[in-house]
């Protein structure tokens, strides 16, 4: 798979929805994750991360504006000893309660599919990142409609161990703005990793759509100590 320019792809897609983005740092030290959410309607721009223990939630930017908390009001990131979730709904809570209880990954998933918001049935990403004794790898999912039928869900599921330095990998929920929004296709988009954790935020940040983008939420951790540092940037401030 042809390694591409994140700042590129994210460019020229004006509605890539959410998106998640891990791999590895260039100097080969960090796991990298990035999560950024965008929007359409004012309910869907009208919200903001925070942080929330050692992960992050979403929150009403106004909360007099709130409309229908249901699919934009939910924790993206949480962390479960020394794993790292991040996904684009409140799956992120089914895949921690399941781990819990030792289940994978993918059983943990088998329980939920994409979004029951009609007519885009808007895919469920997630992404589950292992950091042991100097060692790491990460895995995604994506749970969809077939081509927008809700009659049936498809489940995929992406596993890289012993990721490269300077690489990772991208996954969103639509393939360009429409109507009805269209799914992403394909497996996670193999992407160019670069600069420490302030270079990367302001790269994804600045290559975002101005009118849609929402929030970025952004972790570097310590691949050797499990040490890490993050970056939040809220288009409401």
């Amino acid at each position: 798979m042809q390694k591409l320019d994140l700042a590129a792809e994210l460019r020229n897609n004006a509605y890539p929805g959410r998106g998640i983005v891990i791999g590895k740092s260039a100097d080969g030290t960090k796991a990298v994750a990035a999560y950024f959410i965008m929007g359409r309607s004012e309910n869907s721009r009208n919200r903001v991360f925070v942080e929330d223990g050692e992960g992050i939630r979403t929150q009403a930017y106004d909360p007099a504006k709130l409309k229908d908390p249901s699919l934009i009001i939910y924790a993206p990131v949480r962390v479960l000893g020394n794993k790292t979730i991040v996904t684009n709904g409140d799956q992120t809570d089914t895949i921690y309660e399941g781990m819990d209880k030792q289940l994978t990954f993918e059983q943990c998933l088998r329980s939920r599919e994409f979004e029951p918001d009609g007519p885009n049935y808007t895919p469920r990403i997630s992404g589950i990142m292992h950091i042991e004794r100097g060692g790491y790898n990460y895995a995604m999912s994506i749970l969809k409609s077939a081509d927008g039928d809700p009659e049936s869900c498809q489940r995929y599921t992406f596993a890289y161990e012993s990721p490269l330095k300077g690489e990772g990998h991208f996954i969103h929920t639509y393939m360009h703005d429409g109507e009805p929004l269209p799914s992403f296709e394909g497996e996670p988009k193999r992407v160019g990793i670069e600069g420490d954790i302030d270079a990367f935020t302001e790269m994804v940040w600045e290559s975002l759509n101005e009118e849609n983008k929402v929030a970025l939420f952004v972790r570097f951790i310590d691949i050797r100590t499990g040490e890490y540092e993050s970056r939040i940037v809220n288009k409401n401030s």
